[in-house]
């Protein structure tokens, strides 16, 4: 090895690169719908005629120097303010970008073309979920983030969809042109999902549309891609892409239990019931900010472990988990939450991590509240 050195260089770089090729990706990818390729199409004609003048520039350039170089006796021809020069390189650059905006046209026309939808859905991006609304359906939820925080803390091992998962997924209608009405509710978010070539910022006040029609049934995933605050790593989005068979029975069944949900606010709950409720729907919303031992990371987010709103009166904790607190990333979850979550929330609040206060919010009482708001 002492006498070859380069086989030290051959043998790293084989170790580098040789094991790592599987995974070795650079270019875009074709998508699951007609739209995505068409970008992807768009994307390689330019990619090649960038490519070809690449080749043509660089090729005069090193035969220009190899074969005119000094050393040979060449002397440099002067041809300054050349008309023929100036009309070739003005004309020639002026045809290929006419050349190139003709598919490029075609492609954003596709992209911004809403019209003669199937199905609409208003998606509405909140610190840090997705929320659902099917239009004219009675049907809407909230995507979380569905990674346990065991494994963003390190505490367990990472899968494969790793921050990439989410609770309750977009299930959409294959070979149905969906469109997406797309704002914010607190800042701005970005609802990016690559493979459907659908990239639209949510911005609260305005409604941005977009639109896709999927070929095949799959898991398409994507992610906020707009800096939207402390956890905007957090917020995946995950389209489930479903026969349109299976999505009418899903459909039906969401309607189901958008019914049951309803029941599930007149029933008489206990404390035991709501607090192994709420200790499911804190670890889904609230942990990310207060930590699933309830410490929080003060000051930003204060610990609810023996709080005064932990331990205090029952109505001022219910008044800020409602409405929020202005001026502080405590947003307000009276339009986020069902009033069976909000009433299990703070109920495993008082008396969990040893607050043990001992009483119990019903979801009458939270329905009552927001009554008294409204």
């Amino acid at each position: 090895m002492k006498r070859h050195p380069w086989a030290w260089m051959g043998l790293l770089l084989w170790a580098v690169f040789g094991q790592a090729h599987a995974a070795w990706t650079v270019n875009m990818a074709p998508g699951a719908t007609e739209v995505s390729r068409s970008v992807f199409d768009l994307h390689m004609t330019i990619f090649w005629i960038c490519v070809v003048i690449g080749v043509v520039v660089f090729g005069a350039m090193f035969w220009s120097m190899l074969v005119h170089r000094r050393s040979t006796g060449q002397k440099a021809a002067h041809f300054h303010e050349s008309t023929t020069v100036e009309i070739l390189w003005t004309v020639v650059p002026l045809l290929i970008l006419v050349v190139m905006a003709f598919p490029a046209t075609k492609t954003l026309i596709d992209i911004y073309d809403t019209a003669e939808s199937e199905l609409d859905i208003q998606i509405t991006g909140y610190q840090w979920k997705w929320h659902y609304k099917y239009l004219g359906q009675d049907v809407e939820f909230f995507s979380n983030l569905a990674t346990p925080q065991s494994q963003i803390h390190n505490q367990a091992p990472k899968d494969e969809h790793y921050l990439l998962e989410v609770d309750n997924p977009l299930v959409v209608p294959v070979g149905t042109k969906v469109r997406f009405l797309i704002t914010g509710a607190d800042v701005i978010h970005s609802w990016w999902v690559p493979a459907l070539a659908v990239k639209k910022d949510a911005i609260p006040g305005f409604v941005n549309e977009s639109w896709t029609r999927i070929d095949q049934p799959g898991i398409y995933r994507g992610q906020c891609t707009e800096l939207c605050g402390k956890d905007h790593g957090f917020m995946p989005i995950v389209v489930d892409a479903r026969s349109k068979e299976d999505f009418a029975k899903w459909l039906a069944e969401r309607k189901e239990d958008a019914l049951k949900q309803k029941e599930l606010t007149s029933k008489q709950w206990t404390s035991d019931e709501l607090y192994a409720r709420g200790e499911k729907a804190y670890q889904t919303t609230c942990a990310a900010c207060h930590q699933a031992n309830g410490e929080g990371l003060p000051p930003m987010f204060p610990a609810l472990k023996g709080s005064k709103i932990a331990t205090g009166p029952i109505a001022d904790h219910l008044s800020i988990v409602l409405h929020g607190k202005p001026g502080t990333a405590m947003a307000a979850f009276g339009k986020q939450l069902s009033p069976v979550d909000i009433a299990a929330i703070i109920t495993y609040e008082r008396n969990a991590w040893g607050n043990a206060v001992g009483d119990m919010l019903t979801p009458q009482e939270v329905l009552a509240a927001e009554q008294v708001k409204e």
